[in-house]
């Protein structure tokens, strides 16, 4: 790279952090990695509000699920030393896991192919926001209510905390120390990150860590406010210069990187995109390895081309940032010269005739889909927008990390593309929907033991909720399609909805609500009485 292709970059980069520059505002820090050298490593924006503590080199944010690719380090090293192996049923190291009905491997946890319903979104179900403070045993009940899983393990692609949660209480059974301990002995220290640390802990105080902030609704921002303690799914801290210094000691241990980068095969024969702690993804007619994060009031983007030697590390204390987006885009300025990138594909011209809400025949699946003020396409899946980007294929895919999700119009409707291999065919929702009748009563969820009182609302319904440690509501209910609610939760930290489908009996009688959320799905509430 010459000097005048650094300029370039650098100010491309800086371009790009303009938004952040603005007084007052939280920001990000960009670094450019490139040939083992760190070219580039530029921040805007306020690490503390609070004291107009600006974001600097040594300035560190909580990385989150970023995270996950270290705890697949240490199960890769503990299996590297025939202390286990990866084909064992995690049941075997935590015993006290209950039956799922199926053998779930630590391959099946490093690789979100577990089929395990995600610890954050029970916690929700049952009435818990991730703002309040909980413990780490909370979770582990929430986990250990659970009798089924998502689906069977290895056939699919669904992104999962819990299985990364359980993964890092399996390195400390095994390992005989706490997590932090043995990441800190075995990695970060012969990497020399040394602002780098696991902190289970959100009372925690750490040297040089930014504070999270959150858009408020009124202009300005907000401290972000989160209370689940933290572990294998996304517990580091850390900030540009430690992660570019991981980068380079993967390079030096090219066994670790492989077998981080290996991918495993579903029944249909395509690979799974997720390896082991890292997305293994196209991009452009290039291969990247990459990994986002977010916590509240942080965004993180771990992105890499091994081909050619090349990270991109975009980290944010700025809930309103989109760091996966800005990473791509220094990505592409950091590859501008390489005639291997290919151009990005074009979006079509008429996106706006497929504005509005899609639904499956089963109800389970079913999204809002708008332009943005720049045209983007952005889909709303359970309360959650992201943007969708052309593929080279004709397809529409999300932009964001670690969901499969592409669009294929097909006549009047469209066809969903999810992983491995399966396709849903969606068509629209009715303009009018009747509310389904006879759903007031009260129903219970044995795998959350958690119960629903579904009570009248003006001509709608609303539901209180009353789970194992909190009772709430109401959170509101709206009809989409016949046999199909969306059931509003509201929140500090989380927003959304999920989504809720009728079963009747014979008789048409409602005997269950089943909630479907992004990561837990077919939790059944039966009818009581």
């Amino acid at each position: 790279m010459t000097s005048l292709d650094l300029l370039r970059l650098r100010r491309t980069v800086r371009a790009l952090l303009a938004p952040c520059a603005q007084p007052g505002s939280p920001g990000v820090s960009i670094g450019i990695l490139r040939d083992n050298a760190l070219v580039l490593h530029e921040s805007a924006g306020l690490a503390n509000l609070e004291m107009a503590v600006p974001i600097g080199p040594e300035t560190s944010f909580r990385i989150a699920s970023v995270s996950k690719q270290f705890t697949c380090a240490a199960i890769l090293l503990l299996a590297r030393e025939g202390r286990l192996a990866l084909g064992d049923d995690i049941r075997q190291h935590l015993p006290a896991l209950p039956d799922f009905g199926a053998t779930v491997t630590l391959a099946h946890c490093m690789q979100n192919s577990s089929g395990l319903r995600d610890m954050l979104e029970l916690m929700r179900l049952a009435g818990v926001d991730l703002a309040e403070p909980v413990r780490a045993s909370d979770l582990l009940a929430a986990v250990g209510r659970q009798r089924s899983l998502n689906f069977t393990p290895g056939s699919r692609f669904l992104y999962c905390n819990t299985g990364f949660m359980l993964l890092g209480q399996v390195v400390e059974q095994v390992a005989g120390e706490a997590l932090g301990s043995f990441l800190q002995r075995r990695l970060f220290a012969p990497a020399g990150m040394t602002r780098t640390r696991h902190t289970p802990s959100l009372a925690e105080p750490v040297p040089g860590l930014a504070s999270g902030y959150l858009p408020d609704a009124g202009g300005g921002f907000r401290r972000a406010q989160h209370g689940f303690p933290l572990g294998g799914e996304g517990g580091l801290v850390s900030g540009v210069e430690d992660l570019a210094l991981w980068t380079g000691w993967l390079a030096a241990h090219p066994w670790l990187d492989a077998a981080l980068q290996a991918q495993a095969p579903f029944p249909d024969g395509s690979l799974n995109p997720y390896a082991h702690g890292v997305e293994v993804r196209p991009w452009r007619g290039l291969r990247t390895v990459s990994h986002g994060g977010l916590w509240p009031g942080f965004k993180t983007c771990f992105l890499r081309v091994p081909s050619r030697g090349l990270a991109v590390f975009a980290l944010a204390n700025h809930a309103g940032q989109d760091p996966h987006w800005l990473a791509h885009q220094a990505l592409a300025a950091a590859l501008a010269n390489d005639p291997a990138l290919a151009p990005a594909p074009a979006l079509p011209a008429d996106l706006g005739a497929l504005a509005g809400r899609w639904v499956a025949d089963d109800g389970a699946v079913n999204f809002d889909l708008a332009l943005d003020g720049s045209g983007t396409p952005v889909v709303t899946q359970h309360g959650v927008p992201f943007a969708l980007a052309a593929t080279p294929g004709g397809r529409l895919a999300a932009r964001r990390a670690a969901i499969e999700f592409a669009l294929e119009p097909r006549g009047e409707g469209l066809v969903l593309h999810a992983d491995a291999g399966h396709c849903l065919a969606l068509h629209r929702a009715p303009a009018e929907v009747a509310w389904p009748a006879g759903l007031t009563g009260h129903y219970h969820c044995e795998e959350l033991d958690t119960d629903w009182t579904v009570l009248p609302r003006g001509a709608g319904l609303e539901v209180l909720v009353h789970g194992p440690m909190r009772q709430v509501g109401p959170w509101r209910l709206e009809a989409i399609a016949p046999g199909l609610l969306r059931l509003h939760v509201p929140g500090d930290a989380w927003q959304g909805w999920y989504d809720v489908t009728v079963r009747r009996n014979a008789e048409g009688a409602a005997m269950a609500l089943v909630a479907h959320g992004a990561r837990a799905r077919e939790q059944v509430f039966s009818r009581l009485g």
